[in-house]
């Protein structure tokens, strides 16, 4: 009995604890081998304690809670990392435990980047190279250096920084890797492992609470009006050509790269809005202009046309959607259109909406979770709600009842009693008769 409290008092520490330290943290707070230990003994205690208490089995209630706790524990650590490594040993079965997956809108992947833990370690290269990659780009240098160790990177390749904020991830069409700063060089790893099957992103697209408009002026005193959406193209006329949005920038910067100016959202604190236009004159020459909500007329040389940003700054999304194929031995075997907390189940997985590309908006993030363990704590928690509910309030509405039924049909026990209070009333009747005879 002291040894369950005790048990049980430091469930509730560790719970209280691991809210506080955010869910990366407490994720490998509570994968620890003493954490570890501390969830078998706690199983164990809760089997042994349903085979020495014999009024556990005979109370539906109490039995019910008890075998819902052992069933989420043993979800929780069939589903952890330790428990994955378990099944792809003695059992064969090799899944993802949970990464991220980044598809590039008409293109097709089933390459999943892994959490920190999992990473191969391939080749290191000059810390130097850290800067391109703070600046999200990749100069050629960079490119040689991953040919030179028989890793090619294909057009186009994105870079941002990892969300733990502890490297970088490097990605183009095919692959992806990971670069860390660590011991005075920069480490390449390879952070992926492929799904048994591909996702292909068919469609993205966002969408937002208030339009934005870009004003283009066609002539003296006359305007035009379009939509400023990345991605969309307007032909303004024959003598002036087609206008395209190409990328948007929370924050604008510029970098030289090999000499030529490369414009980057830089991700540190600051706000410096801007809407990259790609200009095609009617002869075909294409040129780019950007556009400065906070700076209308900057950037408007001679010979350019004269853009103007209509809109709230910056501009709210209200959602972001990816058009999702899932793609097995070469045939589509399900589709949906995923957006944040409505997620695509396939195969095991839940793929859920997580990040996207906020320039050019040409790719999504999705982050992956597998299913092994989670039948198991879901039915554990519906076992659970159900014991707590007969046991504290359905049982006692149901003896209730049952009393109150068996008194309304007179059963004997019941009927005696009332007999006994009947003949209680009638002596008392008799006594008080007696008692006014004698005075009279």
């Amino acid at each position: 009995m002291w040894a369950a409290l005790a048990l049980i008092i430091l469930l509730t520490v560790f719970s209280i604890y691991g809210a506080f330290i955010g869910a990366a943290r407490a994720e490998q707070f509570f994968n620890r081998a003493p954490l570890a230990i501390y969830w078998v003994a706690f199983a164990i205690l809760l089997v042994v304690a349903i085979n020495v208490f014999p009024r556990l089995v005979r109370v539906p209630g109490l039995l019910l809670m008890h075998a819902a706790c052992i069933l989420i524990l043993a979800g929780g650590m069939w589903g952890s990392r330790a428990g994955h490594a378990l099944q792809e040993k003695f059992l064969g079965i090799e899944k993802i435990r949970t990464g991220r997956i980044t598809i590039y809108e008409g293109h097709a992947e089933n390459s999943v980047i892994l959490q920190d833990e999992d990473l191969k370690y391939l080749f290191s290269i000059e810390p130097e190279f850290a800067s391109d990659l703070h600046n999200r780009t990749v100069s050629e240098e960079l490119r040689q250096e991953f040919e030179k160790h028989q890793k090619p990177l294909s057009q186009p390749v994105k870079v941002w920084v990892k969300p733990e904020g502890n490297g970088w991830v490097i990605a183009d069409t095919s692959s992806a890797y990971i670069a860390r700063k660590e011991d005075g060089a920069l480490n390449i790893y390879d952070p992926t492992k492929e799904l048994p099957f591909a996702l292909r992103l068919k469609d993205f697209r966002i969408e937002y609470y208030e339009p934005a408009y870009l004003e283009i002026e066609i002539s003296a005193g006359q305007t035009q009006r379009v939509s400023a959406d990345v991605g969309l193209e307007h032909d303004l006329g024959g003598e002036l050509g087609k206008v395209k949005i190409v990328g948007e920038y929370r924050n604008f910067k510029m970098s030289l790269d090999d000499g030529k100016r490369v414009a980057y959202d830089d991700p540190s604190p600051g706000f410096n809005p801007a809407l990259e236009v790609e200009i095609t004159s009617p002869d075909g020459n294409v040129s780019t202009q950007y556009i400065f909500p906070h700076m209308p007329e900057f950037g408007h040389a001679q010979g350019k046309l004269k853009i103007t940003y209509k809109g709230p700054i910056p501009r709210m999304v209200r959602d972001y959607i990816s058009k999702l194929e899932v793609v097995k031995d070469g045939q589509v075997v399900a589709e949906k259109d995923i957006e944040v907390n409505h997620p695509l189940y396939f195969g095991g997985y839940h793929f859920y909406q997580s990040d996207y590309d906020h320039v050019a908006h040409q790719y999504t993030d999705l982050s992956v979770y597998s299913d092994t363990g989670l039948r198991l704590v879901f039915i554990g928690y519906w076992a659970l709600c159900i014991g707590v509910l007969w046991h504290f309030w359905l049982r006692h509405v149901s003896v209730a009842r049952i009393s109150s039924l068996v008194t309304w049909r007179g059963r004997p026990g019941l009927v005696s009693r009332r007999h006994r209070a009947g003949g209680r009333e009638q002596g008392q009747d008799a006594l008080a008769t007696s008692k006014i005879r004698n005075r009279k």
